[in-house]
């Protein structure tokens, strides 16, 4: 069932849910950022209208900084703003920050602490008909293996809209992972967030199986749950928007309730979520695990609902994945 702490409702899981992109929390959330906090500011390679940047350059015209196409450049002026005491928040394209300046951020940011929030938007194949060359899909990988680098994949533009004012909160370096397309919003205002906690949004009393997920695709987690529940197979869907450091209390409940793990994420299978989940169970709790992730190929241009499904990374390939763990497992 849907959990009652996770402060949700019925509504979720219908087909008149409320839609919005995570790129939009960040918009929401940098504006109120600015407004508790003189010091934050924004800098974008060329992509305010894309990002959002624009409406914290609308609300702190002063605070913001173009850069144009310049994504190192943008890394590097970052890393300066912050030592200089600023809080700065640095937006492009996932593909081009970090596609683009990753050695810059490592170096800069990483390595020195610096307190910037590298904020990477239009990840994953729900990009849509941009295809493949902006539809980054191993970023996640790319920045949870930095030293020092916090990794925050938001489910839904609200959650989106809290992870930004945490994040501005928070000293040192923060990766934050946004998408383009509308998706459903299955958070509240008062469900909590918190950087490096997991959220449970079902839970059943004897799971034989854990779905945790990521990003946006915890909706499309939830849907599977529900549907597994229809036929008799119990679940707890575990949401992780803090990919790094994982909420290992968390997990490790999970994983020893259900005793098999399905991970999902709109990400490269190796080396993203999955992985992190994997390498951490391994060493403290090895059980059966399935990772449901875009298998080792590059995305392509269409509609982005119908490449979530031809990913299969959707509610019904996460429930097949469920069923054939609990089966063969």
């Amino acid at each position: 069932m849907l959990n009652p702490d996770a402060k949700l409702s019925e509504k979720v899981l219908t087909d008149g849910v409320e839609t919005a992109p995570t790129r939009d929390g960040f918009g929401h959330g940098s504006v109120e950022a600015g407004k508790a906090d003189a010091n934050v500011v924004v800098l974008c390679a060329d992509l305010s209208e894309s990002t959002r940047a624009e409406w914290f350059e609308k609300e702190f015209p002063e605070r913001f900084i173009e850069v144009g196409v310049a994504e190192q450049n943008m890394a590097a002026l970052g890393a300066g703003f912050a030592a200089a005491g600023k809080v700065p928040f640095i937006a492009s394209y996932a593909a081009f920050n970090p596609g683009r300046n990753y050695e810059h951020i490592r170096t800069t940011i990483a390595l020195n602490e610096s307190n910037v929030k590298v904020c990477g938007m239009h990840a994953g194949v729900s990009v849509g008909p941009d295809g493949a060359t902006h539809q980054m899909l191993e970023d996640i990988g790319l920045m949870r293996m930095l030293p020092n680098m916090i990794v925050i994949a938001p489910g839904d533009a609200e959650e989106a809209r809290k992870a930004v004012v945490a994040a501005a909160k928070h000293g040192g370096p923060i990766y934050l992972r946004f998408g383009r397309s509308a998706t459903p919003v299955f958070t509240t205002p008062d469900t909590p967030f918190s950087i490096g906690k997991a959220l449970t949004l079902w839970d059943s009393e004897n799971p034989q199986v854990a779905i945790l997920s990521t990003g946006s695709l915890s909706y499309e987690a939830l849907r599977a749950a529900k549907a597994l529940a229809d036929e008799g197979l119990e679940t707890v869907v575990l949401h992780v928007p803090t990919v790094k450091p994982l909420d290992e209390a968390a997990v490790l409940a999970a994983a020893g309730r259900a005793g098999r793990v399905v991970t999902v994420e709109e990400h490269q299978a190796a080396g993203g979520f999955g992985g992190a989940i994997a390498e951490f169970l391994s060493a403290r709790h090895p059980v059966p695990l399935t990772r449901v992730g875009v298998q080792d190929r590059f995305g392509q241009s269409g509609d982005p609902d119908e490449l979530v499904a031809h990913y299969g990374l959707d509610a019904a390939h996460i429930a097949e994945a469920a069923r054939a763990l609990v089966h063969n497992a």
